[in-house]
């Protein structure tokens, strides 16, 4: 008889055994653990623009594989039929195409505005606004058939309360860059 044989007819291999196997588990419950996590946490990250790329007047900055650039913020004031207290508001962007592939980088595109509060305002519908014909939404252009070096014009209509007009900020999202976005500020800032 051997040694190791003695040590496992007594028992002492057994216990051995166990000992690593429970230290194991100990490593390996929290590693499977984070595992199954990750993707939920992926997919909730990845969903929200959470976390805000600053963007200096006159500046543009890449992203989603083109050059963002705001061009121009401005309320339409004046209009009737809207209701109490609200204002429409233009944001305008050039943006050069860097990488054409714009159904796949630009997809989730989302224009918004947001105030110093943190509130946030999606384009609209309601105001309807004669645009040059060669003014896309951000969803329009995705299909807009753009190539490398093009540039295109982007223009959002919203709706937002008057006494936010002092503070918003336009913003864009893209699924391709989520959870960052572009966080433009106007030159009086």
């Amino acid at each position: 008889m051997t040694a190791r044989s003695l040590d496992w007819e007594s028992g002492q291999g057994e216990r051995k055994w166990r000992r690593r196997s429970l230290w194991a588990l100990l490593l390996l419950v929290p590693l499977a653990l984070a595992g199954q996590a990750y993707d939920s946490v992926k997919t909730l990250l990845g969903g929200e623009d959470l976390f805000p790329r600053q963007v200096a007047w006159g500046q543009s900055a890449h992203f989603g594989g083109s050059d963002w650039k705001l061009t121009d913020l401005r309320g339409a004031f004046g209009m009737s039929n809207l209701p109490p207290e609200s204002v429409p508001v233009l944001a305008d962007f050039s943006v050069k195409v860097g990488d054409p592939d714009l159904q796949k980088l630009w997809l989730g595109c989302k224009v918004m505005l947001i105030d110093a509060e943190g509130r946030r305002w999606s384009p609209t519908s309601v105001v309807s606004l004669k645009a040059p014909g060669d003014v896309h939404t951000c969803v329009s252009a995705i299909f807009s058939g753009a190539r490398r070096g093009d540039t295109l014009n982007l223009r959002e209509t919203f709706l937002v309360p008057r006494q936010a007009t002092k503070t918003i900020r336009p913003a864009v999202g893209l699924a391709s860059e989520r959870p960052h976005f572009l966080f433009f500020q106007l030159e009086k800032d």
